[in-house]
């Protein structure tokens, strides 16, 4: 789980992160003076990293990454150096992601400094209003303590950026989901939006997301441009280490109560059976593996008028270290769900609600009549919740014809179950790319055209049950299942039972993904290269093992053999590589690299017409579907691949 560069780990003695920034301010003299007394151990033939180190030790303010640095530069250990200094970490359209350290290429003061200066200046050239209407800063509960970075510190650096330059800030004054974010900014109608989180990745990582001022995440070219002026501001501003610039100042906001307040009554819009949620007999477990979802989610049933779920005792309070699991991923399954399993055995739930640790994610468990528990995939719990969502605005909706403005969105790699319900009941379903920037940016859109969107999902348990959240939002789709299991269960019916009547209605659509890690991007783009070239040059496969290919489409270099033109209706970037294969068996796989992690991914999918009921022989074939594509496609002993950890 190391991130893109296998970054390095530092460890120093723990200090609380408040004391950062502290200590006595050198004048410019001074401080080239002491630089050049600590590089000049320094191995200096690469002057490349000469320089780097340089102005590192000239600018950072932070005494432990700025101890670090000097603690290398004193052990002339020049591998470290490199690591840390090699390749900056890359601004792209999810923000920033990558391990809390040192150097360029980690999470550090400096870097969120410089990032947010070119944030600022990209912001000031595009948008009119910057100093009339502001912007948006939380952050999640993450630290690490050796390096003296948290989420919190990284939220305060950024604001005071904003602030130094005359430009209103609304920070929360205490952790918020991530979903908060892009609500707060649509609701208060602001410029742009920052998010402090590395989401659900390993302790030691930390990330910095970007909204725009549509309420959705930053899409191309935006990235490239806020990434060239992070470049062109290298530079801290005078003012930009002094935090408590923002505590006196009239620019400052603290949004957190009225947010608070706002987020959950806007969201009982999508509240139908109140009365049915306040007789619920059914018991919920609600998880926050760590994170900061717990009050979030106890508000949000308050807010539908439930009783409050049973919150797991060890997991409910926000805990930097994950002391519980081995990653805070509910998405891994039912490894993360140990100590929920055991609450809900113990009290009598049957139903298991999951947050990962910024809860914009939504994993559910239910215990089957066999007494095991069913961990729902992304792609079943998109199916009940598209399913749900639809059933509600029809009961709500008199006119039938308004079924033609209403819309659903999923991505590429996500099931085409909502495909199916929308040819059999009449509204629109598109799918975009990878990732909910897309969903988003396209809901925004049909919005402005005055068409109603109701739910967007991906199959990495990402929901988007409200159009005030142009995102995932994992609060209000833990509150929207509980309310679809009450109801279900006043009709005796379970998650699982309906879900089992969406594919009898609809056509099973049933789904496997898996993936495979690897450290090395050359093996990566070999890999790809190798599809590309499967039969010769620029042939892709006809086959793989006994399974025939029907259609290609690349989204690497525009490929789609099913248009007329051979030319990809959705974007595509020569930055990342994706290749779907569709199957004369009706299966579609799709390959994948991840843009946060060092794996590659594959998404296999087999969507049967209505009445074909066999679910074994389904499974069944879909499983010999995915070993081939593993065996044909991956490779794994000839590219060294390591497979996903059971």
């Amino acid at each position: 789980h190391d991130l893109q560069h296998g970054l390095p780990r530092h460890a120093l003695p723990r200090t609380s992160p408040e004391a950062v920034g502290a200590g006595h301010r050198l004048d410019e003299g001074e401080q080239q003076q002491a630089v050049d007394m600590d590089v000049q151990g320094l191995v200096c033939e690469d002057v490349a990293l000469d320089r780097d180190v340089r102005e590192w030790l000239r600018r950072d303010k932070n005494p432990k990454t700025l101890g670090i640095i000097k603690q290398l530069v004193a052990d002339g250990n020049k591998e470290e150096l490199k690591a840390c200094f090699g390749t900056r970490m890359e601004f792209g359209t999810a923000g920033l992601r990558a391990v809390m350290g040192a150097g360029v290429s980690c999470m550090n003061d400096l870097t969120i400094i410089q990032t947010t200066q070119g944030l600022c200046r990209y912001l000031e050239k595009k948008i009119g209003d910057l100093k009339g209407r502001g912007v948006v800063i939380s952050y999640d509960a993450r630290a690490h303590p050796s390096s003296g970075g948290s989420s919190k510190r990284f939220a305060r650096l950024a604001a005071t950026t904003f602030i130094s330059q005359g430009i209103p800030v609304y920070l929360f004054s205490s952790i918020t989901p991530t979903p908060f974010v892009p609500f707060t900014l649509s609701h208060l109608k602001l410029c742009a939006g920052i998010m402090v989180t590395a989401s659900h990745n390993p302790k030691q990582d930390d990330g910095y997301k970007v909204y725009w001022e549509n309420g959705a995440q930053i899409i191309s070219p935006h990235d490239k441009g806020i990434a060239q002026a992070i470049e062109e501001n290298l530079e801290p501003w005078p003012q930009a280490w002094d935090d408590s610039l923002i505590d006196g100042s009239s620019l400052f906001h603290d949004p957190y109560n009225s947010i608070n307040k706002d987020y959950f009554e806007v969201i009982q819009k999508h509240c139908f059976h109140r009365e049915t949620n306040k007789k619920s007999k059914l018991k919920f477990v609600h998880t926050s593996v760590h994170g900061v979802g717990h009050e979030f989610v106890q508000s949000a049933f308050k807010a539908f008028g439930f009783g409050l779920p049973l919150a797991v005792p060890e997991q409910k309070d926000p805990d930097p270290e994950f002391p519980t699991v081995k990653y805070p991923n509910p998405e891994e399954g039912k490894g993360v769900l140990t100590l929920s399993f055991a609450l809900a055995e113990k009290e009598g739930a049957t139903v298991i609600l999951a947050n990962d640790p910024d809860a914009d994610r939504l994993a559910v468990a239910e215990k089957q009549e066999s007494g095991e528990w069913k961990v729902f995939s992304g792609n079943e719990l998109g199916a009940m919740l598209g399913w749900w969502i639809f059933t509600c605005w029809k009961e709500q909706t008199p006119d039938p014809s308004a079924v033609k403005d209403v819309y659903m969105l999923a991505s590429t790699v996500s099931s085409k179950i909502l495909r199916a319900i929308a040819l059999k009941e009449g509204f629109h379903f598109e799918e975009t790319l990878t990732g909910f920037k897309w969903m988003g940016n396209r809901a925004r859109q049909l919005m402005d055209q005055g068409k109603t969107v109701l739910f967007a999902f991906e199959e990495a348990i990402g929901y988007m049950c409200s159009p005030a959240v142009l995102d995932k939002d994992g609060v209000t789709a833990a509150v929207i299942t509980a309310e679809m299991a009450s109801f279900l269960a006043t009709k005796n019916l379970t998650l699982s039972q309906q879900l089992k009547a969406i594919y009898n209605e609809y056509g099973y659509h049933i789904t496997k993904a898996s993936y495979f890690i690897c450290h090395d991007p050359k093996t990566i783009k070999c890999l790809f290269e190798n599809l590309r070239n499967y039969g010769g040059e620029s042939t892709y496969p006809k086959s793989c093992g006994r399974f025939e290919v029907s259609g290609i489409r690349d989204l690497t270099t525009g490929y789609d053999s099913s248009q007329a033109d051979k030319k990809a209706i959705l974007p595509t970037s020569t930055s990342s590589q994706m290749i779907t294969f569709t199957f004369a068996n009706g299966g579609v796989v799709t390959l994948r690299t991840s843009g946060t992690e060092p794996k590659i991914k594959y998404y296999a999918e087999l969507c049967a017409p209505p009445g074909n009921s066999d679910f074994e022989q389904l499974k069944k074939e879909l499983d010999e579907l995915a070993s081939a594509i593993e065996e044909h496609f991956f490779q794994p002993e000839k590219n060294k691949l390591q497979p996903k950890a059971e």
